[in-house]
């Protein structure tokens, strides 16, 4: 299968990645870091995102780092599509979220429509201005991060389980849509990785793995150009299990499960 493959698809040389200032992103973003490599990153803290970036740069990569908030849909467009003109994409990271909980009731509403306008809208403001743009090139691939929580509702994390289901759905139906065209399109749902989002939930979380685990997990996958990179298959499977179960028969276990703030 990978004899098949294009250049850009097995050793990308022009890669755009959101949510790189820590975590995931971070951790994919020196995974990729090397000479010939042009990186460009975003994240929501200006001073993590810069020494991101100076740890590719020594790496031998050429970066442009810039702190834009995916929610900005006009200024995510002129980022996304001023790096594509000087350095066209091969590859697309979305992968900038947040997680929040949602177990009170006073909050509830603002709290959802955050988690929704980054972990959905932000995927739509960094996917959409890319996306002409690769189908006239007849080449390019797209990664989309999903979570293993999205298979199925959570009581504790309602905003974040359904944000990321939204876009894994979404993800999975864009690769089909455009595979004709020459473009890949790949969802990512890992479960638990070390990061300043789980470093916040005071409850076990199950096989947790390291940041730099995960993006070489990620990088594989993305180049065998899976359509569902899913780790670790433990919580996988099982996660995808109890989405086939009838709800009723779960809901007494996940109401049971911790509630994250």
């Amino acid at each position: 299968m990978l004899a098949d493959m294009s250049t850009s698809s097995l050793s990308p040389r022009a890669i755009l990645i959101t949510g790189a200032s820590s975590g995931i992103g971070a951790a994919i973003a020196r995974e990729y870091a090397e000479g010939g490599v042009f990186l460009a990153l975003s994240g929501r803290n200006a001073e993590r995102l810069a020494a991101v970036a100076q740890d590719c740069r020594d790496a031998g990569a050429d970066v442009e780092a810039r702190p834009v908030d995916v929610v900005d849909r006009a200024g995510m467009a002129d980022w996304i599509e001023g790096i594509d003109d000087s350095h066209p994409l091969d590859l697309v990271i979305a992968n900038a979220g947040i997680s929040s909980g949602t177990s009170g009731v006073d909050d509830f509403d603002p709290r959802t429509r955050k988690v929704f306008d980054i972990n959905v809208g932000g995927v739509f403001n960094t996917v959409h201005p890319i996306l002409p743009r690769m189908r006239r090139r007849g080449r390019g691939q797209i990664a989309i991060m999903s979570s293993i929580a999205g298979f199925r509702g959570i009581p504790g994390a309602t905003a974040y389980a359904a944000s990321k289901a939204a876009v894994r759905s979404y993800g999975e139906g864009l690769r089909g849509l455009v595979k004709a065209e020459g473009l890949r399109v790949s969802v990512i749902c890992p479960g638990y990785v070390v990061s300043a989002m789980t470093a916040k939930n005071d409850f076990p979380m199950p096989l947790i793995m390291p940041a730099e685990r995960a993006a070489r997990i990620i990088r594989r996958g993305l180049a065998r150009d899976k359509a569902r990179i899913a780790f670790p298959w433990p919580m996988y499977f099982t996660t995808w299990l109890a989405s086939v179960i009838p709800p009723g028969w779960t809901d007494p276990i996940f109401a049971r499960l911790p509630r994250k703030e």
